[in-house]
């Protein structure tokens, strides 16, 4: 590529997309923005980039009309175009191939993956153009070759100077000449060329329907354009990029072939090394959970066309972790070599077999008759982990816990869904005893469900008064001040301690009592809030606002009664968090809603935020005052460059439409200087403070002090 920064044009009407894809790409190419096709189509009139990035599904122009629009500018239809969008089909594919797109990238990908075909590209339009040139200037000489010696001198410097490999053939394909970078790349001679057809080059590797394809368009187009693959002397293979053209004669008939082609085969072996280090496990070499959930879904694609079973087997090793404790991580990481390979040893030419991480792995057979064909594989699979492994002089043994269940079901499921199932099968045996499997039973799981903490339990507990509010601290590490605090619920249980809410809050979701306990934690915070006021404490108050409550019509109203319960609470003191998603889900109402209760001075924060599929109208008419990054994001963002990539876009894009935006889950000092120095001032996580009662919150405002790194940063 040249020292020049290429011009990338990127056409997408999703923020997060934008965010991610400009946070990768900025550093190396120069970008331009388009939110919808019209805006892209003009930027490219005026100042038309070298590579375009085109969504699929956007409004008033698809990605599809931009594309075909493109191809029909004289002036513009020579820019490539990569599709970048969620439409994971053959079709759309194929659609968008043929109206000349040069890749097609379905969403979610990998950054890495992504900027190298990136480059890959422009490296080969940059190559390609210096083969033109080329071609253009060598065309010319060869037809030209008996006007004057002074031609001939300068064709013959500019054929040995060349560093893409040039060959010359007459029209019956014989090789006439090749310049030196032929002998270079290919290992050959020119006399061991000369008189040869240049199939000799042929590695085998492409179908003689390739072939057939590359004459057909050197005949009908006079030129042909691509990758192929051929062999050095020496035996080995090698890429090469290769242009080759029809040179006429005086008469307008074919006089010579002029071919020029460049090795690429570093390129294409980096290529592949991202592919397999995205798609496989460093350690074990099996697939990872990204590869997993490809086979996955093929294989339930591959039943529903058979007509025939999939079991997919969740494996968690026992005794793993003591071996790891006593003998260290290298003999540990030995004992999951040797497992995987026995494991994989045992199942069949079209199963998988993938690491999910640590100890546990997935197994997915497919092609089955019954439930019971995979019994006997499942059975193997445990013995095959039992056996004893021998690691230098230690002589080490695990079992397995295995949980299994089956496609299809009687209810439809997803991929994710299976997993989740076999998951909670391989608990249930490792509970049972460990050493042994366990198959799913979508009765016994859905009455286990309904067993756990059920509604008149909780019901029970609102009445008894067993729930609390535990605050934890919000702080600007930039200054140092304390800028509010979020109500959290918990459940003191008289028999079980403090219970956190994932234990019981999904039992009432979608049901009636979450909206009582909704404003419970409404009503409790506004009388602690006035408590703190009456102390001299002015602490504002985050509340987190359920769907099924935020979406009840009475919601608004019961929200005013509460309010005036409480005349002596000072105005905005009282705010409300809604999921992402959820706010989406009725975005209509929802912003009703907010519209209504900021009329009565209580503001709304967007939590969660980067986890649903906002677009940038949807965050323009959701009147939020605050973006609550979701902790995902945070507590990774330190070694997760695309957590950090989003990261850097939502902040972006509160910056823009001027909202604030506070970081969840900062655990460590780093986690705060990075987002200092991102722009993020506002954070709440463990490494401020955890919840805490609310009498213990006035003595903590008193004694915190901002970190002395972060404070340095603010110099």
């Amino acid at each position: 590529m040249t020292d020049a920064r290429s011009r990338i044009l990127i056409i997408d009407d999703t923020p997060a997309n934008l965010m991610t894809l400009g946070a990768v790409l900025e550093k190396e190419f120069d970008l331009q923005v388009a939110i919808s096709g019209p805006t892209g189509l003009a930027l490219a009139e005026h100042n038309p980039p070298e590579l375009i990035l085109l969504d699929i599904m956007m409004p008033t122009m698809n990605g599809f009309e931009v594309c075909q629009r493109l191809k029909a500018e004289p002036r513009l239809q020579h820019i490539p175009v990569i599709f970048v969008t969620s439409l994971d089909d053959p079709a759309s594919e194929a659609q968008g191939l043929a109206l000349g797109a040069v890749d097609y990238i379905t969403k979610p990908f990998n950054v890495e993956i992504t900027r190298q075909r990136i480059r890959n590209l422009l490296e080969r339009e940059h190559l390609s153009q210096q083969v033109r040139t080329q071609h253009d200037l060598l065309a010319v000489q060869v037809t030209t070759l008996r006007e004057a010696e002074a031609q001939l001198q300068l064709a013959a410097s500019v054929f040995n100077s060349a560093r893409e490999a040039i060959v010359i053939t007459n029209v019956t394909g014989e090789v006439m000449d090749v310049n030196q970078a032929f002998s270079y790349i290919t290992g050959f001679d020119r006399e061991e060329a000369l008189g040869r057809n240049p199939r000799f080059l042929g590695s085998g590797v492409k179908h003689q329907n390739f072939y057939a394809t590359l004459w057909r368009d050197l005949t009908d187009k006079g030129h042909w354009y691509g990758e192929i693959w051929n062999r050095h002397k020496n035996g080995t293979v090698y890429a090469a990029m290769q242009t080759i053209s029809a040179v006429r004669g005086g008469d307008g008939q074919v006089a010579h072939y002029l071919a020029l082609f460049s090795d690429i085969t570093a390129s294409k072996n980096h290529q592949m090394a991202l592919e397999h280090i995205a798609h496989y496990d460093a350690l074990t070499n099996l697939p990872n959970r990204v590869l997993l959930a490809d086979r996955l879904q093929q294989g339930i694609i591959q039943a529903q066309r058979r007509g025939q079973l999939l079991a997919a087997a969740y494996l968690d090793l026992d005794g793993f972790k003591t071996i790891n404790d006593q003998h260290g991580h290298e003999v540990g990481d030995q004992l999951l070599i040797s497992v995987s390979s026995r494991m994989k040893q045992t199942l069949r030419e079209g199963d998988t077999l993938a690491r999910m991480g640590g100890d546990e792995f997935v197994a997915v057979l497919v092609d089955l008759a019954n439930p019971a064909h995979a019994l006997p594989m499942l059975s193997r699979l445990l013995s095959a982990i039992a056996q004893p492994v021998q690691i230098g002089n230690l002589t080490l043994q695990v079992s397995a816990s295995l949980g299994v269940t089956f496609y299809p079901q009687q209810e439809d499921v997803e991929a994710d869904q299976l997993l989740r199932q076999a998951d909670q099968a391989m608990y249930l045996a490792k509970v049972a005893g460990k050493n042994r499997l366990h198959v799913f039973d979508s009765e016994q799981d859905r009455s286990a469900r309904g067993h756990h903490e059920s509604l008149k339990n909780i019901r029970l507990a609102l009445q008894r008064n067993e729930f609390v509010l535990h605050y934890q601290p919000k702080v600007n590490m930039r200054t140092g001040m304390v800028v509010g605090a979020e109500a959290l619920i918990r459940w003191q249980h008289p028999e079980q301690g403090l219970l956190p809410p994932a234990t019981f809050l999904p039992v009432i979701e979608d049901h009636p009592l979450a909206i009582d306990i909704g404003e419970w934690v409404i009503n409790t915070a506004l009388t602690q809030i006035e408590r703190w006021q009456m102390q001299g404490l002015q602490m504002p108050v985050s509340v987190n606002v359920g769907a099924h409550q935020l979406q009840h019509p009475l919601f608004t109203g019961r929200l005013r009664e509460l309010l005036a319960a409480h005349p002596t609470l000072k105005r905005g003191l009282l705010e409300l968090e809604v999921l992402e998603t959820s706010a989406l889900a009725d975005i209509e109402s929802v912003s009703l809603v907010i519209k209504a209760c900021g009329d009565m001075g209580v503001m709304f924060a967007l939590d969660d935020f980067g986890t649903g599929y906002s677009s940038l109208s949807y965050l323009k008419r959701l009147q939020v005052k605050l973006l609550k990054i979701d902790q995902s994001f945070v507590r990774d963002m330190l070694i997760d460059p695309d957590d950090l990539a989003i990261l850097k876009g939502v902040i972006g894009l509160a910056a823009a439409f001027r909202r604030q935006v506070i970081a969840e889950g900062v655990e460590t000092v780093a986690h705060g200087r990075l987002l200092l120095q991102l722009g993020c001032d506002l954070a709440q996580g463990y490494g401020i403070a955890r919840p805490m009662p609310a009498h213990e919150l006035p003595a903590w405002v008193l004694a915190w002090q901002t970190q002395a790194d972060w404070f340095e940063l603010t110099k």
